[in-house]
């Protein structure tokens, strides 16, 4: 809920916004990242390149949890906090239902919060994967420490301590060297990256070069259907 009440105070700020974003198509967002406000959930601090970026093509409507998610629709989440098991069993239904799952998955999160440790605001530094992957079929290990360069969905990138995925089953193929999985479940799919920091400037991730080299593969993600 606090994600939600904070996008709507931004958004009563910006009476033009909802005129810009019409008839653009709805994504929502779900994060522990301070994508959308800042991380004192100030109204002056500078717009996040990557929410500019995706704004450009999509229109973003935050989320706490999938109880929140209509039918068919599309999800990006990036190294979201730990759902309960309750929820992660409505996010698997949700998808498997027909929804539409992006989702970075994070094993080490090199993107420094000034939160304090204990936060519950704090963004997790490792993927709070409590079983959901599994079901899946997918099993995320940590690759090697450090920046690297990477391609992911046939973009240059620059990934930042990144997992590697291995797959089981059929119901997901592993590709751009482990980074990327592509699972088909039921009616829907879920695309999942194991990686955050490759879309993520400043706080000990990428400079804002580097990371918008990432938008494109991530926005063309959102537009697949």
């Amino acid at each position: 809920m606090a994600a939600v009440l904070a996008w709507l105070a931004l958004a009563g700020c910006s009476p033009h916004a909802p005129a810009a974003q019409a008839g653009k198509p709805e994504v929502a967002l779900l994060t522990s990242l301070p994508i959308v406000f800042s991380e004192q959930f100030t109204l002056d601090a500078p717009a996040n390149p990557l929410r500019q970026a995706l704004e450009q093509e999509v229109r973003l409507v935050p989320v706490d949890g999938p109880e929140q998610l209509g039918p068919g629709q599309q999800l990006l989440a990036i190294q979201p906090q730990a759902l309960t098991a309750e929820r992660l069993v409505a996010l698997d239904r949700w998808v498997r239902d027909g929804g539409r799952l992006v989702l970075l998955a994070d094993p080490r999160l090199e993107w420094e919060s000034s939160r304090s440790l204990g936060d519950k605001f704090r963004p997790p530094f490792e993927f709070p994967d409590t079983g959901l992957l599994a079901h899946w079929g997918l099993t995320l290990a940590a690759g090697e420490e450090g920046p690297a360069p990477a391609r992911i969905g046939g973009t240059a990138v620059t990934v930042v301590s990144p997992g590697v995925f291995t797959a089981r089953g059929q119901d997901c193929r592993v590709a751009d060297g482990g980074l990327v999985a592509t699972c088909r479940l039921g009616k829907g799919q879920a695309i999942v990256v194991a990686d955050a920091d490759w879309v993520l400037a400043g706080n000990g991730a990428l400079d804002p070069g580097e990371a918008a080299k990432g938008y494109p593969a991530l926005i063309g993600y959102l537009r697949l259907r």
